[in-house]
Order: structure tokens, then sequence, then C-alpha cells
């Protein structure tokens, strides 16, 4: 059966961390010049995978207030950022809103990491007298949402969503589908991930995961060429402020741009390769059009996830010269960021909602020789000039999790 269209969303204000900068523009600037950010990280310098995309240097006790940044997390801590900087983008003045109508859905897939990792040592060093009691509330995935709440106010649906490198995502669609259900009247949607710790950055590089430490640093990530090796981890938080278009509109809110579908499916397949064949991305695809009320061939943009793994890239390469009519345009951010995991999702819609509101679409970091497998458009060498209308942004996790948003001008 075919979906029936749902309606568009408003997306009127956007916070953003990454390692392509602390806020906003500074994020567009770098995603626009398709510069990688990736370094040496001198935290990884006895490890065989020692480059990491890292968000810049901020004051986060400057920022949050010294009690409350010592007691959280730091995946917590940019999740915060990012949720006042939406919030203020948007206008919305959180102490005179209606707290009980305003919702929050968050992604964070791996919570505390670095945490848990320090505690164990210490409790393992030391015995279970020097563990601290915030431990726990401090990991806990869900605590991204719930301390944003606490922090804003908002007493509506607070919801937290694990679908791997697909969170972030799928928190924007939840988030759209709670609005439209009338069970809030503004969103706080995206991600979270603050998982560059010894402990997990090893994880990921003993399943081969990440590129080649032999690589040099600024070309490791580098999603459909042909010489990509693996991912390169980064970290990060995206919060879209989401509203029904007419809501944004009688307040006199700037509208960046709409989200008008939204599509999951599983791969029912491998938990952590994707199946080959993307019949089942291709169901995201597909549903996320319907939804949207389109169809293949009005999707003129594609931000693709991108990995820099051989697997993702060709696998993704081939659904997209399969599913969409028109040829997109196609572009991969995790070139610049590195992939933030649970984060990226929410990064990359933002991306996308920038690319449609300027006018132009930024390129690839790294893609020198494209993939012979790709065949598909991929920006390289500089961002293009493009008055995309509607575009897609694709994000896929362990545990064969695919999730597609399509984003339309307002």
């Amino acid at each position: 059966m075919t979906p029936r269209p749902g309606g568009p969303v408003a997306v009127t204000g956007l916070g953003l961390v990454s390692a392509a900068g602390t806020d906003v523009d500074s994020n567009w600037k770098t995603v626009l010049a398709g510069v990688s950010t990736a370094a040496e990280d001198p935290r990884l310098a006895d490890l065989p995978h020692r480059v990491t995309c890292r968000v810049p240097e901020m004051d986060l006790t400057g920022l949050l207030g010294r009690g409350r940044a010592w007691r959280l997390d730091r995946f917590v801590q940019l999740a915060l950022v990012a949720a006042r900087q939406a919030v203020a983008d948007a206008g919305l003045d959180g102490g005179a809103w209606d707290g009980a109508r305003v919702a929050v859905v968050l992604g964070a897939a791996l919570g505390g990491t670095a945490t848990w990792e320090a505690q164990h040592s210490r409790f393992h060093d030391h015995g279970p007298a020097r563990i601290s009691p915030l431990v726990l509330p401090m990991c806990l995935p869900n605590m991204a949402s719930g301390e944003v709440a606490i922090d804003l106010g908002t007493r509506g649906p607070s919801l937290s969503v694990s679908t791997a490198c697909a969170s972030g995502t799928t928190a924007v669609g939840l988030a759209r589908d709670l609005l439209l259900q009338d069970r809030c009247d503004v969103a706080l949607a995206g991600a979270t991930e603050a998982c560059l710790s010894p402990f997990t950055v090893t994880a990921f590089g003993r399943m081969n995961a990440l590129a080649d430490p032999a690589q040099p640093a600024a070309r490791a990530s580098r999603p459909f060429d042909a010489d990509r090796s693996g991912f390169v981890m980064g970290e990060g938080a995206g919060v879209l402020v989401l509203e029904r278009p007419d809501d944004a509109r009688g307040r006199g809110a700037a509208v960046r741009a709409l989200v008008t579908g939204f599509g999951s499916s599983s791969d029912a397949y491998h938990s952590t390769a994707p199946d080959p064949s993307g019949k089942s991305a291709a169901l995201a695809v597909h549903a996320a059009l319907a939804d949207a009320g389109l169809g293949p061939g009005d999707v003129q943009h594609v931000n693709a996830h991108g990995t820099s793994t051989r697997l993702n890239d060709i696998t993704e390469a081939g659904l997209i010269a399969r599913t969409y009519d028109a040829s997109p345009s196609v572009t991969a951010t995790k070139g610049v960021t590195g992939h933030t995991l649970s984060a990226a999702g929410a990064l990359e819609a933002a991306y996308t909602v920038l690319a449609i509101q300027h006018g132009v679409t930024p390129p690839v970091a790294n893609l020198t020789r494209v993939d012979d497998c790709a065949g598909i458009d991929l920006i390289h060498g500089g961002s293009r000039r493009e008055a995309v209308q509607v575009a897609v942004s694709h994000s896929f996790g362990f545990g064969g999790h695919n999730a597609v948003l399509v984003v339309q001008r307002a």
C-alpha cells in the first residue's frame, strides 16, 4: 500500500556542533569549503588508530555553568549547546512557551563512553568506594533528551532514539510525526555523540571499520574515492527546531526549509554490513518519497550516508543509481566531519536544509579518484550552485537500520 502524504513541518531553527565548527555558520563554511577536519589525536597517541574529528575547543564551563558542565558527560554537553543554539535561532523563548507542548526527540547510540571508561579504571584501581554516584545519570543514552528537557523547561514528550548511525534521521522523522499528530506544537529533534575514547575507537578499529592509519590524517576520510579504506570517527551534535508551517508563520518565524517525508526500513541481513542489494534501503527511500507525495524523478540532490567504507559506498552508490530517475547531485559530508555515528543524520539533515536555503551544495572532501563502481553525479572539486527544490538525506546504521528524510524548499 502506498503511504498517504503526512504533510510538511517547518525547520525554524538549527544548532550545530561538530569538528567543522561550534555553530551553524562555522559548520556551513567548513562543509562548503570541503576541507577535512581529521587530525592526529593526542589523546589516542598510543593507539594504532589515532586520527579523529574532534569538536574545536569550547568553554563548556562558561556556556553551561560550572556545576552542570562538571556533572554531565560530553555527549550531553554537546547536545545542550546545540539545543540552545537551535532554540535561539528559531526566535523562541523557553521562558515564554508552553513547555507542555514542546517535545524533545534526540538520538544517542553509545552514551557516555568516556565516563564509563574513566570510572571503570577507577573501580579497577581503587575499588567501589571511589566510583562516582553520578556514573549512571552521566552515561545513560536517554540523558541527552532528559537534560535538554530539564535545561529548557520542556514538559512534552521526551524521547530517546537509538538506531545506531541512523539515530539522528530517525529522531527527526519521529518528531515530525508528533507534530502532525498534534502531540506537540514545537519539537527539538536531532542527535548527539561523543565517543572518541580509547576503548571505543579501538573497538571500531578491531572491526576493520576505520581508515588505514598509514594514510595522511587529512586524507583519511574520503567517501566514494577509489582509495578509501574506512571511516574516521568524529563527535558532535545537531538539533533542528520543527513546527507546523501555519504555527511558524503565525508567530512570524523564518522558515529555513520543510521536512516533507520520512521513511525507514530494516535490512534484516547482517549486524554490521549493509545488504549489498540495497533493496531494503530502497524501501526507506520510496516510503519517504511517498510520504512527501513525490516520486524518484523529483529528487535533485542527495546527502549520502557516505561513510568512506568500501561496502557502504558501493552499496549506496548502486542504490542511488537505481532509485532516482533524474541523476541527482550527490554529496557526502563525512569527508569533512568524520563519522559522528548517531549524530550523523542530524548534522546531515541540517546541511541539507542549508543547501536548499542557500542554493549551494557542498562537495565531497578528498574525492580525487572517483570509484568506478559509483556511476553517480558526485560533487567534487568545489561547491556547486544549485537551486534545489527537493533533496533527500540518507542514514544507515548497524543492525540494518535505514532512515531517509525528504527536505524541500519552503
